[in-house]
């Protein structure tokens, strides 16, 4: 195993934010209660968290009702403790494998913390209150010959929060054929097949498949639809409704903050948007706010009657990380470009609700290649920047590339040849005749337009002789880039487990590095 590092910055889609945030963090600054960068600022964040007893009694019982009992859970329930801490939306089959590598930064960093002093456990955040079903009903997967496969629950939820969707039928015999031919595929299945079973829930089954994924690294697992979470999460909605147009008001002027820096507001906001829904009778719903009074469907809410009904209210995207950290004693949020913007937006409310906020730390990121796909990249030239145009563009790199060299040397020798006796022609008629050196100039384009066209049907033949190069660029592309996307962005982990066995998990913890903000190629 072995990895080597590209800059975030030089791959697609991303952020002005989130580049400066990783490369240049004294331009976002502003923005952030913390750097992530610096033991300092992690000392400062756990002196800010003032947890009472009794609020951490209550936490830990909480957490009793979903985790079993270990290390992580005893340490926490220790005064001082601290929490690493991250999530993501309950999805099919473990959601983008992105979602394994957030888990597995958040416990390697509450390891490095508590080595230097500051006692930590990693923590995971399982959203179950998103209600956008679409988002989370279906998974990507790969086969031997990597290429993706879309597996699907087709069912709608409508606004029901998604951890609490039934699962009917998962589609546990599409995930297998989907993964046909890689070496642990029918270990994977089944893992999935243990996890997400017909009459549980997405947000129990995507739980119990992290908690099998990531048995050795003792994750503690937040269910924020849980009554006893709700009742912790009362104290922090109360507040955000009593204060809600102040708030309102402070972010659109964070909003506009932003812009003038030349980043962007990931949540759009109006002064109306309320920063919470209302759960009831199994369903999330919006709500529109008017100074301070809410309406939904003709029926009107004071904020009187929110306040009172705290524990059924549930946090906008804005509003969410602030809730999350009223709760637990947050020191550091490991997260992703989107989750980023939005606590920029979000480092109003913290200073509003809680007068504090944890390091805002930017998740690790991989490329994960086995052996013999490295070598293929190896053998053509390839790195990571060459798959981001499009799987034809990465054809027709392959396809000069078996261009035999002799004919490639020959190809170069008459281009420089005739641009060698162009020029002295060009001379010579510019000093005779200035308008038959445009002419000339002309007749030259034309001449290496035909040039470019015969050896571009020299690539085309012999990218057609070689049957196994177009296999090759057709199966790189859908390991590296598929669908146009990061293969952490699309895929499951589950495909990459098939690939490579249950013990991939460890090598990617092992892989991650705390000082470096680059993406990883990992080859395993």
């Amino acid at each position: 195993m072995h990895c080597t590092c590209v800059r975030q910055s030089d791959l697609p889609h991303l952020s002005a934010l989130f580049a400066d945030v990783l490369y240049h963090p004294d331009r976002t600054a502003p923005f952030y209660r913390h750097p992530h960068r610096d033991l300092a600022s992690y000392r400062a964040a756990a002196d800010e968290i003032q947890m009472t007893a009794e609020r951490r009694a209550d936490l830990i019982a909480a957490l009793r009702i979903q985790n079993p009992e270990s290390a992580s859970l005893e340490r926490l329930a220790q005064p001082g403790t601290v929490a690493v801490v991250t999530g993501q939306q309950v999805g099919l089959f473990s959601g983008p494998a992105y979602t394994i590598y957030k888990a597995l930064h958040a416990a390697r960093l509450a390891a490095w913390l508590t080595d230097a002093g500051i006692a930590a456990v990693p923590v995971f955040w399982l959203a179950t209150e998103d209600h956008d079903f679409a988002e989370v009903n279906h998974a990507w997967v790969f086969n031997s010959e990597h290429q993706p496969a879309k597996v699907e629950m087709a069912r709608s939820a409508g606004a029901q929060p998604v951890g609490d969707v039934v699962l009917a039928e998962p589609p546990i015999d599409e995930l297998r054929a989907a993964m046909l031919g890689l070496p642990f595929s029918e270990e994977a299945a089944q893992l999935a097949a243990e996890t997400y079973r017909a009459g549980s829930t997405m947000g129990r089954s995507f739980g119990e498949l992290l908690r099998r994924l990531l048995a050795g690294f003792d994750i503690l697992q937040v269910d924020p639809m849980l009554p006893a979470f709700r009742r912790l999460a009362a104290p922090a909605m109360r507040t955000a409704v009593e204060a809600a147009p102040e708030l309102t008001a402070q972010v659109l002027a964070r909003n506009g903050e932003l812009t003038r820096a030349g980043y962007h507001a990931q949540v759009h906001l109006e002064d109306g948007t309320s920063l919470f829904f209302l759960l009831e009778d199994g369903q999330r719903l919006t709500l529109r706010r008017r100074q301070r009074e809410y309406a939904r469907n003709g029926r009107r809410f004071t904020s009187e009657e929110l306040m009172d009904r705290a524990d059924a209210l549930s946090p906008n995207a804005l509003l969410r990380p602030v809730v999350q950290d009223s709760i637990l004693p947050s020191v550091a949020a490991i997260v992703g470009p989107a989750e980023m913007a939005y606590l920029a937006q979000s480092e109003v409310a913290y200073r509003a609700i809680l007068g504090r906020m944890p390091v805002a730390v930017p998740r690790s990121g991989f490329t994960i290649l086995d052996a013999r796909s490295h070598r293929q990249m190896e053998r053509y030239g390839l790195c990571l920047a060459d798959f981001f145009h499009g799987e034809e563009t990465l054809r027709a790199r392959l396809s000069a590339k078996l261009i035999p060299p002799s004919l490639a040397e020959a190809m170069r020798e008459t281009t420089a040849q005739v641009d060698e006796a162009a020029g002295r022609l060009r001379r010579e008629l510019g000093a005779f005749d200035p308008t038959l050196a445009a002419a000339l100039e002309r007749s030259l384009r034309k001449i290496n337009y035909q040039f470019g066209k015969v050896e571009g049907k020299a690539a085309r033949e012999a990218l057609r002789r070689d049957a196994r190069a177009t296999q090759d660029a057709r199966s790189l592309y859908g390991l590296v880039y598929p669908e146009g996307h990061l293969q952490e962005r699309l895929y499951s982990i589950l495909p990459f487990v098939a690939r490579h066995g249950l013990d991939l998990v460890g090598k990617i913890y092992e892989a991650i590095q705390l000082d470096c903000p680059d993406h990883g190629v990992l080859v395993i």
